[in-house]
């Protein structure tokens, strides 16, 4: 089984808590780490832009990426979302602990 980490950044705490708390119950991730007040430094409509935002990071398992996606997508506000996978490698008690909650 393939072990993952996904970064979302979202406008405000509101929809961070929103967000984390129905992947968590959906059994879709394991955990959130909820990372207040970045800032973000961007191109949008040709132009660069900076926003203050909050970072999501979450934990799960690498066969419910699509399905983390398509659930993201329905509530977050943003036109194109930030959604970022990376495959992570940690100790096995840890993964286990990801394997049984992120279903």
């Amino acid at each position: 089984m393939k072990y993952i980490s996904i970064f979302v950044t979202v406008p405000n705490i509101s929809v961070a808590n929103k967000i984390t708390e129905f992947l968590l119950e959906k059994k879709l991730v394991a955990c959130v780490n909820i990372i207040p007040k970045i800032k973000s430094v961007y191109w949008w409509e040709n132009k660069i832009c900076k926003s203050n935002e909050h970072l999501l990071v979450m934990k799960s398992t690498k066969n419910n990426f699509s399905k983390i996606v398509k659930e993201i997508k329905k509530i977050h506000p943003y036109e194109v979302p930030e959604i970022v996978c990376m495959d992570i490698s940690a100790n096995k008690d840890y993964l286990d602990w990801i394997k049984e909650y992120a279903k």
